[in-house]
């Protein structure tokens, strides 16, 4: 994450030796760094494998994997970004008798998907490439999607014989799923209207030529299919029974049309209309297992309908929702036929309102059966059906649960087989919380539920009600951010604006794994060389021991929230740093030190299974003229390796013949090069579980499997300084065998050897194959793999795959990647090998750099599974087991740590104890949280955020406006950062808004300046132009509560400094408005908080009345402040002869309204609603401000920044990005208003709200990849700045200027889109293209040998170079990767 760059002060003369230049291309690449959390569409079923049921969360732009663990959290398995705009999804069931059974998806859901590329896409997630893959896409329209044209809305059978497409307004089709499709799953598309019906109205009595045309269908709000008994059709199951429910033009209610389709006949047909007087229809379902039967919600009540005879449609009963909410439990049936109207069809407005009326007055009895036939008035207070879903696998009578608008959770059983058809019982009210706007009912009883603009939740039924397992965090919309190198975390943060309404929050974003700090120590502890815990027993739960070793000491502590030394009750030589320890067998633990093992039996003082004795038994062992270099411990297993170089030895323990235990030498090996690290696998004792989001993906009895030769308790893997990874077999009373070496020969793109690849530590990994990840001293991680004859599955071989021609390639490229290394294969000349062969050759198939510093890898558990923690210049968590047979690197946001080890206590039984600035620090991962993220919950909308150094505070511009026409209310909070308490609260007058705030620097103190409106209603008209509602210009003093005493000093003090602290002309104790609190709970708090001498408060010290509505404000210069009121621009200050006196220097008038300003030196850039960027300037002698250039094109502004006094970055309401350029040197005939240049042009697809400008570095010191070089610079400069962009949808994006870069086709997007089209979107022919960094992700996170396969199968890839200049042409494709992965790497 960028950190916020801040802004140098400068002077007219710093702008005057600016280098005159042309306007150039900038090159940028973009990546997503945190996608999206806000979920349009979620989808339940056999995604990855027949036998997993997974949830598909669409996200507008991506699509997110999920599974739902045993204990209700949601564990994020993959998430991808689409490259297009996702409209509707849903999940085609597996039906062998109608689909073609096809390798890669055979007993698998396909995910259906409409986007804007016009496709109806079918997709498949490959196990195997960790992402979706297009199976099918069947042409729809063009891509966009224009109203009448398909792509808006699906509807699958739930038998998945057939999907259904709709447009916006007016049409629709029906494909049917058959075997005889082939590799496109349906057939031909059955359009209805086959013809459109036209209706002619003349609206000119007697005229001919003035006509109006009434074509279609009308606008198309819902649509589900109706399951039909096969009997009740002579054709068997080709008629299928199609709802939809649509609203035609000028018609008060919404209509449901019943379809009926012939899949043979190739025909659709209309059936019946329905059109019940009552409240506004908004969708339509059909009931599970309920064969001609469906449900019609409504804005106030939903109603069973009776589709058994598509001709003629009847209502069965009705449930109104306002009862819900009062009656605990009702049985809903009854015959609602012939109840619909009176004697002419309808019901008066006059007798639906008497109606209501009479059902309020008998709904006080309470019944328990109630007849529902009145008519229910339309109100717009009636609640509604929010979102509903049903119960997947039931077992009995279906169930579907539903939320209403006002949050309440109800639980609907239909009964079947009842006498009288289909009875509806409806539950009490089981939970609430804010309304949903998604539900979807998973297996197990868990219901996720979905906010739209907040956090959702996990809900499980238990004993007949609905609990809150987990959340599902949700950070948009993200109205503004704000990026703070954070005091004392050495790490980078952003600190969001989020949520709307009781939902309002402010989020801080971090990078990588959140965790929590539990227990901290002072840096008191310097030069620990190593730490270590120990259980007591074998199969303890928790761990007992925590040993840390000093570079000439070693400390034992017992393991708890609160750490004692029971060193000389263990029995560790205190006086000797320890090289390795462990529990070697039953209440017997090891020590490991430079020139002796000790062998140590606890006493009870130290752990309640020890001895009862007043000191440990201890027996040693020391080797013969030789020291200790290293060492590892495992049940009654003990490796050394000794200073003499390449000698490893063996050592085991026995019952000695004084019934006692010592150690004693088992073998000995001479091996060819010195050992430079050991690690001994193990298991955790116990049965193994599998991972929630791999299960059902590998059978039981394959699931770790080991090559031959392979078994755990016998083998260790060791680092040599030859340097190589080698993985040994350790027999007792055998010699040491070979089993599988890896060679270490790295070079560079100059073609030298890479330095410093020593291994620091090697540890075996396992899932559907054995890895074998070493951490090199040059902060280096590399990842082997045992030799296999493929390395894809066979479930990729579908011709329809997008990536076949990256498939096609892998065979042919191990072959030739294998017989390059052939020469790197090593011979043992003192030591055992295979009978019937060499050691096996492990691939090296991923090299990753982690940082510069050594890498040590730290297991979370003893389980071969687990994941690891990899410690170099920050800490990342290696996650072996969790993403779908996938190794994944994420950074956990902790700072840099030079040692780690998991400890796990009853109080902390996921803990894990790292050392970092000589402290001590215990703390715990938080796996439940899809998004490192923090909330503050603020309970109203939160509008911008600043952060304060001085106070170490943040301030909160929040707003909100109330239904009880009390008008909005608006406030200005200090929030403490850490744990989200208020600490004070400056309230505006009443109907007064705030709309914008920045910090500014008065001489020495730094003041809030505030711009506000006087009016509730809008800022802008709709064409553009500013509303003649006035504004307010408001300057804040942020200022320590200290005693009486000491204001008094500080008064004095400070009055030399600041103009506030004298005679200031506006006393804001006299006015309300400068209240310290806006309720007498929140004073209350307050006032508790300030008697500590820890407060802050706002102090209203000036304010200044403005011709419009202050939407902008921005310092100047450290000396003035800018001003936008409008459409006019405002330069403002305190003039030296008069420091007390805020004036008015200049203004200028723009013609639409101004909705942001930035600056950069003397350079002011102004963001209009309609006329884009404007270059402005000020003239300090003259006190003019002077327009300079102007946007070619008209675009609606959301926000700018100046990257340098030519360069603006920019972006619009549309989800585009741009820069764009000037020259300092006008031409003579370039227009004066339209005179900048468009530079480059990105379509990010979500509407951008908030840019920062920050900085980014992604080079390395004595980097191997990159040698000094005049082409390599060019690659790298101009890399120093970059821009933070937040979306409306949560997404958190960062444009990274790069110099030279040539973008180069990798993969396809799995929707179809034209990748170059969708980025391009609304971009003038020419412009750059912004360097998509999510697509170059899909590639990057391949192994080498995929990559290198990806490049051999696109012939095409450097067909652009001739269009390139010399020196990017000489640029090596391998040298522009791996800068690329660096910069990937670095975001990640």
């Amino acid at each position: 994450m960028a950190v916020q760059k801040k802004e140098a002060a400068g002077d007219q003369s710093h702008s005057k030796s600016q280098p005159k230049s042309q306007p150039k291309n900038c090159y940028c690449l973009a990546k997503c760094v945190l996608k999206g959390s806000a979920v349009l569409q979620a989808v339940y079923g056999h995604i990855r494998s027949p036998t997993t049921l997974d949830v598909v969360f669409g996200k507008e732009t991506a699509l997110e994997l999920v599974v739902v663990s045993e204990n209700g959290t949601i564990q994020p398995v993959c998430e991808q970004t689409v490259f297009g705009t996702i409209k509707d999804l849903a999940v085609l069931p597996w039906n062998d008798q109608c689909r073609a059974a096809q390798p890669q998806t055979y007993g698998k859901d396909l995910l259906v998907v409409l986007s804007d590329s016009g496709n109806l896409s079918f997709l498949t997630f490959s196990v195997e490439m960790h992402r979706f893959l297009a199976v099918a896409h069947i042409h729809l329209s063009q891509s966009g999607n224009l109203r009448r044209e398909l792509g808006r809305m699906l509807a699958v059978e739930s038998k998945g014989r057939a999907i259904a497409v709709a447009a916006f307004e007016d049409r629709m089709a029906v494909f049917p799923v058959t075997t005889a499709a082939g590799n496109n799953i349906v057939e031909e598309k059955i359009v209805y209207p086959m013809e459109s019906r036209m209706q002619v109205v003349d609206t000119e009595p007697g005229s001919s030529r003035t006509r109006e045309t009434i074509t279609g269908l009308g606008t198309i709000w819902s649509m589900s299919f109706v399951s039909i008994e096969c009997k009740a059709s002579s054709k068997g199951g080709s008629i299928l029974v199609l709802a939809v429910l649509l609203h035609r033009k000028g018609a008060v209610l919404n209509e449901l049309q019943v379809l009926v389709c012939d899949t043979k006949e190739k025909t659709i047909h209309l059936r019946s209309r329905f059109s019940s007087p009552g409240p506004l229809a908004l969708s339509v379902a059909g009931i599970p297992a309920s064969p001609g039967f469906a449900l019609l919600f409504r804005n106030g009540d939903f109603i069973l309908l009776d589709l058994i005879n598509p001709s003629n449609p009847c209502v069965v009963s009705r449930v109104r929702l306002s009862r819900l909410t009062v009656d605990e439990e009702m049985n809903v049936l009854e015959d609602y036929a012939g109840q619909e109207g009176d004697e002419e069809g309808n019901f008066s407005v006059a007798a639906s309102a008497l109606l209501e009326l009479s059902d309020s007055r008998t709904s006080s009895a309470g019944r328990g059966d109630i007849i529902y036939s009145e008519q229910c008035k339309f109100s717009s207070s009636c609640p509604a059906i929010s979102s509903w879903s049903w119960e997947p696998d039931y077992f009995g009578n279906p169930r579907l649960v539903i939320c209403l608008d006002v949050g309440d959770f109800f639980i609907a059983e239909f009964l079947l087989g009842v006498q009288d058809g289909i009875k509806i019982k409806v539950s009490n009210c089981h939970y609430k919380c804010s309304p949903c706007k998604l539900l979807l009912w998973t297996k197990g009883g868990f219901i996720a539920a979905l906010v739209e603009m907040g956090d959702g939740q996990v809900l499980k039924i238990e004993e007949g009600a609905l609990v809150c397992r987990s959340l599902i965090q949700n950070i948009a919309p993200i109205l503004d951010i704000s990026l703070v190198d954070y005091h004392n975390e050495k790490q980078d943060q952003m600190f969001a604006c989020c949520g709307m309404g009781r939902e309002g929050s402010l989020r801080i974003i971090r990078n990588g794994i959140s965790v929590e700090k539990l227990l901290s120590t002072p840096p008191i502890y310097q030069g620990v060389t190593g730490t270590w815990t120990m259980r007591m027993k074998h199969h303890d739960s928790y761990h007992s021991f925590l040993v840390i070793s000093f570079v000439e000491e070693t400390r034992v502590l017992s393991v708890g929230l609160s750490f004692v030394d029971i060193t000389d009750a263990v029995g560790f030589d205190p006086n000797a740093s320890t090289l390795a320890c462990g529990l070697v067998e039953e209440g017997r633990v090891v020590q490991v030190c430079r020139n002796e093992v000790r062998l140590c039996a606890p006493t009870a003082a130290a752990h309640p299974a020890g001895l009862d004795l007043s000191v440990p038994l201890c027996t040693s062992w020391r080797p013969k003229s030789l020291s200790i270099s290293l060492g590892a411990i495992a049940w009654r297993t003990i490796i050394l390796a000794l200073s003499s170089p390449g000698i490893l030895l063996m050592l085991g323990i026995r019952t000695s013949s004084s019934g006692g235990h010592e150690l004693y030498e088992i073998q000995k090996v001479q091996l060819q090069a010195e050992v430079s690290c050991i690690s001994i696998p193990q298991e955790e004792p116990g049965p193994s579980s599998v991972p929630a989001s791999i299960v059902g993906l590998v059978e039981d009895n394959s699931y770790g499997t080991f090559p031959d030769g392979v078994e755990i308790g016998k083998i260790c893997v060791v680092g040599t300084h030859k340097p190589s990874v080698e993985l040994l077999s350790m027999v007792h009373g055998e010699n040491f065998t070979a089993l599988a070496v890896g060679s270490i020969s790295l070079t560079n793109t100059m073609g030298t050897a890479v330095s410093g690849c020593v291994p620091q530590d090697v540890r075996l990994a396992l899932f559907d194959r054995l890895y074998i990840l070493s951490g090199l001293r040059n902060g280096m991680l590399l990842r082997y793999e045992w030799p296999t004859s493929s390395i894809f599955s066979s479930e990729l071989t579908s011709p329809n795959c997008a990536l076949n021609t990256m498939l096609d390639a892998k065979s042919s490229l191990t072959d030739s990647y294998e017989s390059c290394h052939s020469q790197d294969k090593i011979n043992f000349n003192k030591m055992d090998t295979a009978e019937s062969s060499f050691p096996a050759q492990l691939q090296l198939i991923a090299v990753r750099r982690v940082g510069m510093t050594p890498v040590f890898l730290v297991p979370l558990c003893e389980s071969l599974r687990s994941d690891i923690i990899a410690l170099s210049d920050r800490p990342w968590l290696i996650q072996i087991a969790r993403d779908s047979q996938r190794i994944a690197y994420t950074s956990i946001s902790f700072q840099p740590a030079t040692h780690a080890t998991p400890v796990s206590s009853i109080d902390c039984p996921t803990g894990i104890f790292f050392v970092a600035d000589c402290s001590l620090h215990l703390v715990e991962m938080v796996h439940t949280k899809r998004l490192n993220v923090q909330k503050l919950l603020l309970g109203r909308t939160p509008r911008r955020v600043l952060y304060h150094s001085e106070s170490k505070t943040l301030l909160v511009m929040q707003s909100e406006c109330y239904e009880d026409d009390s008008g909005p209310v608006s406030e200005i909070c200090c929030v403490d950062p850490l744990s989200g308490s208020l600490l004070s609260t400056f309230r505006l007058d009443p109907g007064e808004t705030a709309k914008c705030m920045r910090l500014w620097k008065v001489g020495n103190e730094q003041v809030l300046v505030v711009g506000t409106g006087l009016s509730a209603g809008r800022a802008i008209m709709p064409s553009g132009e500013a509303e003649s509602s006035k504004g307010r210009f408001l300057i804040l003093q942020i200022e320590p509560i200290h005693s009486s005493r000491s204001d008094m000093v500080r008064s004095s003090s400070a009055a030399s400094v600041s103009p506030f602290h004298d005679g200031v002309s506006y006393n804001p104790e006299n006015t309300p408005s400068s209240s310290a609190a806006g309720s007498p709970d929140e004073a209350n708090r307050e006032g508790a908080r300030f008697e500590e001498g820890g407060g802050w408060k706002l102090t209203l010290k000036w304010h200044v009345s403005m011709p419009g509505i202050v939407l902008a404000v921005c310092p100047y210069l450290e000396v003035y402040m800018l001003a936008s009121a409008g459409n006019s621009l405002f330069c403002l200050g305190f003039p030296a002869d008069a420091p007390q006196r805020l004036r008015r220097f200049s203004s200028v008038k723009t013609r639409f309204t101004i909705t942001c300003i930035t600056v950069h030196l003397t350079r002011i850039a102004v963001g209009d609603c309609r006329d884009g960027i404007l270059f402005f300037s000020y003239v300090e002698d003259a006190r003019k401000l002077e327009q300079l250039y102007c946007d070619p094109a008209q675009r609606l502004v959301a926000d700018c920044v100046l990257m340098d006094p030519d360069t603006a970055f920019v972006s619009d309401r549309r989800g585009n990005f741009c820069a764009l350029s000037c020259s300092n040197l006008l031409e003579e005939n370039a227009s004066p208003e339209r005179n900048l240049t468009l530079s480059c042009w990105y379509h990010l697809g979500e509407a951008i709200m908030r840019i920062q400008k920050g900085s980014f570095s992604y080079k390395l010191p004595m980097d191997d990849g990159m040698k000094p070089s005049s082409r390599n610079e060019m690659l790298l400069d101009g890399a120093d700045n970059a821009v933070v962009a937040s979306t409306l949808l949560g997404s958190v994006v960062i444009f990274i200027q790069l110099n030279r870069l040539a973008s180069f086709p990798l993969t396809a997007p799995v929707l179809g889109n034209i990748h170059s089209q969708f980025r391009g979107r609304g971009s003038p022919v020419g412009v750059c293209k912004v360097l998509d960094g999510d697509m170059l992700a899909q590639f990057l996170e391949l192994t080498s040998m995929q990559q290198q396969a990806v490049l051999a199968g696109q012939p095409g890839s450097t067909s652009d170079t001739a269009n390139l200049d010399p020196l990017q042409r000489s640029i090596p494709l391998d040298q522009v990767l791996r800068l690329l992965e660096r910069v990937h790497n670095a975001l990640n």
